[in-house]
């Protein structure tokens, strides 16, 4: 069986590519990204995986550590062992405080929904039942799922909702 063309063709020097670039790309490549902040910040380059998460007070794996059976058990594994010191402290400290912090609620609602939801107030205050009935009610929604929507709707814009309440109650009174 005969080679491939390019099998039989000797290698050569491609001088059109730039050797320190493509070094550093591939090195970049190689290294993952580490995406929590802290962890990045305080690690070394210079030490292995298990080094640097040992330096930190942190473990590479759940392996050996789940299920926790007992409380002895526990215990045990908080205590640390003499030969393990816990370098940087600070990783887990920065850590707990950013998962304390609470984040801010993303959902919004279309401006249809809250038209409908507007509408649905308007005309039928709390009445879910007749919410449900109502001829604008084209999806026929339950009437749960309109409490859900009504809800979802005070959820994402309180104030909004508020005011129209407020103006509901104003034009009620004159």
């Amino acid at each position: 069986m005969g080679q491939t063309k390019k099998s039989r063709n000797r290698k050569k020097f491609n001088y059109n590519k730039n050797r320190k670039n493509l070094k550093r790309t591939t090195r970049r490549k190689e290294k993952p990204h580490i995406e929590c902040l802290q962890i990045r910040k305080a690690w070394d380059e210079h030490k292995t995986v298990n080094q640097n998460l040992q330096d930190m007070g942190l473990t590479p794996g759940t392996k050996g550590l789940l299920p926790i059976k007992n409380k002895k058990m526990f215990q045990d594994m908080e205590s640390k062992p003499e030969g393990t010191k816990v370098i940087k402290p600070y990783v887990i400290e920065a850590m707990e405080v950013e998962a304390s912090l609470r984040g801010e609620d993303k959902t919004t609602c279309s401006t249809d929904m809250t038209e409908y939801v507007q509408y649905m107030v308007k005309e039928h205050n709390e009445d879910y039942k007749a919410m449900a009935r109502d001829e604008k009610n084209y999806y026929q929604d339950t009437p749960k799922q309109i409490r859900r929507k009504v809800e979802l709707y005070k959820r994402c814009h309180p104030e909004e909702y508020a005011a129209f309440i407020a103006s509901l109650k104003s034009q009620k009174s004159t």
